[in-house]
């Protein structure tokens, strides 16, 4: 457990090309991470073996691979010599943290620069060592040869020293014809562990001395510990303890079911805390909410635009809190001694969690390293940095190892929630059916609360020590500004100062779902007053060729039948689009879904989606697919099923029963997927973005399947039959 980066290579055999990095002096890799060595971002072995040192992680999108290829085409040495290591403070690089679909468009430019770096150095070394010139030398599988035939590999050019380079920011980059690695569908590097179960889980990870943990939460928001009665615990062993430190309360345990019931019966006596809004009110909520307005964009006079159009529509949407629902719960363990922490954490963000949690224990960054440990999906902030901080905050307290993970009831009602939004929406027609006006608000607090160096109030633990919270007021402008062109044309984010209900933060997408939704179920209304067919609708509002390309590419692909909507008001079956040009600067996405509804029951079936993706430059095809197959049945779940209930004090959806996700039953019949590869474009994420536009498709597919139009989220069948009704 306390072997450095160095000593750990060089255990494996390998003679390791790396910069020393002494147990305490993290503050080296500090400004190692700023990118500016090729040492901080790649080794290379005797025997020729390449290890990339990565700030991002795996979360099951496959981006442990697709670095992998960047490496392979950019040094020219075979994917499988590639080891990624990921995620650890004292070895990886800060690039900042896992999200946004980001990790290839921004991180796999650090990459592929730093390993075009590298491939540069070794062909100055191979042209002294060859007597040939730079431009005569060619490289395959990690082997630099020169025209005379000689040849030298890159193990022995490196010889076991430093490449001592920096990275160069405008190194030459492969063109697409020059890749060969990068846009094959190269097997996923993880995978074979996770389904054989030998992959290693947080949750598998055991450290010696270690106790478990468990936190007594409040029954309320800001609810604070009066008093503690540890005489609750009479019967249970000997080595339980309770540990508490201000408002933060927690038991510690050698055994976790000791643990477990010592969190249960503990009698802790709270002082009244925060009420929450009734649920049927949180629309009205939010729109009362303090806020700040943000005019996002403004063309002209809107008010002049409306007045003057032929046919004028209003319509307002509503998205609720949802959850991240990992199915395996959260997990972490912390070894806090005086001066130093070790963290395991399967964290999305390694060096803001660290700065975090630094703040929180009162020590120096410097003096806290995390290592990234693969935990269960999160799609966003979900448990991770809360069950590490529960872990740190009670090592630190019990002066031993704690590993603390989650119940499922922790994680359903103390994850941060997705946020719940308002969106209201007037549109205006000509008589031609041309859109003349278009005025969108939005009513959402920020969508990020990811705890960070000065923000160590988004933990929960530093909540229950009154440690002040600062969201950084980011993700309610995700999508709200339409990417249509219209004449006249105002979106306005009302960004709250805060969540009228439950503790929020980062969810799959931010904001573009919800003004997806909005957006493109209110372009579908016009799209029907106009008595116009939905997708040439769209295309004729559309200056963007890349945008139009998906849309007529999805058309085909679900031999789309080119009519206004509705089909039938009374019929049970429909088709429906939805576009998205995610985050209006990332990838492009279109779908189209195919309902069955029970108008008996008010079930939604959908049997069928069609996708049409562009996201730039493809470096794993199979990857891409994964990533948009997910993100289809996520976001069918959320359209259909999901909705946070809450009382006056607290979540109560906190098991599978009351916060149910879609089972394999309900999964389409076929998710039928086209991908434009733009190999000279560069790569703009695949991650998110196919979230975006299925609601809204749902929605659209029933609307022309029954003439009814919903507009709050999610479509149950309940909601689907009282609107039939």
């Amino acid at each position: 457990m306390s072997l450095t980066r160095r000593e750990l290579l060089q255990s494996t055999g390998a003679l390791v090309v790396a910069f020393s990095l002494p147990r305490v002096a993290f503050d080296q890799a500090a400004a190692a991470a700023q990118g500016a060595a090729i040492d901080a971002w790649l080794t290379i072995a005797a025997d020729g073996t390449v290890t990339l040192y990565s700030g991002k992680v795996e979360l099951g999108t496959g981006v442990q691979t697709a670095f992998a290829q960047l490496v392979a085409d950019e040094l020219d040495v075979p994917v499988g010599q590639i080891n990624v290591v990921m995620g650890d403070t004292q070895s990886c690089p800060n690039q900042g943290p896992t999200v946004g679909s980001a990790s290839l468009a921004r991180g796999g430019t650090q990459v592929r620069q730093a390993a075009a770096s590298a491939r540069h150095t070794l062909l100055a070394m191979a042209a002294t060592r060859l007597g040939a010139p730079v431009d005569q030398l060619s490289v395959k599988d990690g082997a630099v040869r020169a025209g005379s035939g000689r040849s030298v590999s890159y193990g022995e050019l490196i010889g076991g020293r430093k490449f001592n380079q920096p990275v160069q920011q405008d190194v030459q980059l492969k063109s697409g014809e020059q890749l060969h690695v990068v846009g094959q569908p190269v097997p996923r590097v993880e995978l074979p562990a996770k389904i054989f179960g030998r992959h290693p889980y947080v949750h598998d990870l055991r450290v010696p001395g270690m106790l478990h943990g468990r936190v007594v939460r409040a029954p309320a928001p800001g609810a604070k510990a009066e008093s503690v009665d540890e005489s609750t615990l009479e019967g249970l062993p000997a080595d339980v303890r309770v540990l508490r430190k201000d408002g933060f309360v927690g038991v510690v345990a050698e055994r976790e079911e000791d643990a477990i019931r010592a969190a249960r019966q503990l009698g802790v006596r709270w002082n009244t805390g925060q009420s929450l809004p009734q649920m049927k009110d949180l629309p009205a909520a939010l729109r009362a909410a303090p806020a700040e307005d943000k005019v996002v964009t403004g063309t002209s006079d809107i008010e002049s635009g409306l007045q003057g159009a032929k046919t004028q529509v209003t319509a307002e949407y509503y998205v609720p809190h949802q959850m991240h629902a990992s199915i395996g719960p959260s997990c972490a363990i912390a070894d806090v001694r005086a001066d130093r922490a070790t963290l395991w954490s399967p964290t999305q963000s390694s060096f803001n969690l660290r700065d975090s949690v630094a703040g929180l224990l009162g020590l120096p960054a410097a003096n806290v390293r995390l290592i990234w440990t693969e935990g269960s999906g999160c799609y966003g902030h979900n448990g991770a940095d809360d069950c590490t901080a529960d872990a740190a905050l009670l090592s630190q307290l019990a002066g031993r190892p704690v590993r603390v993970q989650w119940m499922r009831h922790d994680e359903h009602g103390n994850e941060p929630k997705g946020v719940a939004m308002l969106m209201a929406v007037r549109g205006g027609l000509a008589d031609s059916g041309e859109v003349v006006a278009w005025d969108y608000e939005v009513w959402s607090p920020s969508h990020v609360n990811r705890p960070s160096g000065n923000s160590v109030g988004a933990l929960l633990a530093g909540a229950q020590l009154d440690k002040p919270a600062r969201p950084i007021g980011v993700g309610a402008d995700f999508n709200a500004d339409s990417f249509y062109t219209f004449a006249n044309k105002r979106t306005v984010v009302h960004q709250l100062q805060r969540s009228p209900a439950l503790r929020v933060s980062s969810f799959r997408g931010l904001g573009s779902p919800a003004n997806t939704f909005a957006n493109e179920s209110f372009i579908d209304e016009l799209a029907a007053r106009a008595h116009a067919d939905p997708i040439a609708f769209r295309i004729r509002h559309l200056k963007d060729e890349r945008a139009t390309a998906v849309l007529e590419a999805v058309a085909r692909l679900a031999s789309w039948d080119a009519r206004p909507s509705p089909r039938s008001p009374a019929g049970t079956s429909g088709r429906g689009v939805a576009f998205v040009r995610y985050v209006n600067a990332s990838a492009y996405v279109a779908a189209v879904v195919r309902v069955a509804v029970d108008r008996a029951s008010g079930k939604v079936g959908v049997p069928y989606v069609a996708v049409a993706h562009d996201c730039g430059l493809i470096v794993n095809p199979d990857g891409v697919k994964n990533q948009i197959e997910g993100n289809v049945i996520q976001a069918m779940s959320r359209a259909l099923l999901e909705e946070v209930q809450f009382d006056a004090t607290s979540v109560t959806s906190i098991d599978w029963s009351a916060y149910p996700i879609m089972r394999f039953a309900d999964v389409p019949q076929e998710i039928a997927i086209t991908l434009i590869d733009r190999p000279e474009q560069p790569v703009l994420g695949a991650g998110e973005a196919a979230t975006s536009p299925i609601a809204p498709a749902i929605a659209n597919a029933i609307f022309d399947a029954t003439g009814v139009r919903l507009r709050a989220l999610p479509f149950t069948a309940e909601r689907v039959k009282q609107a039939l009704a």
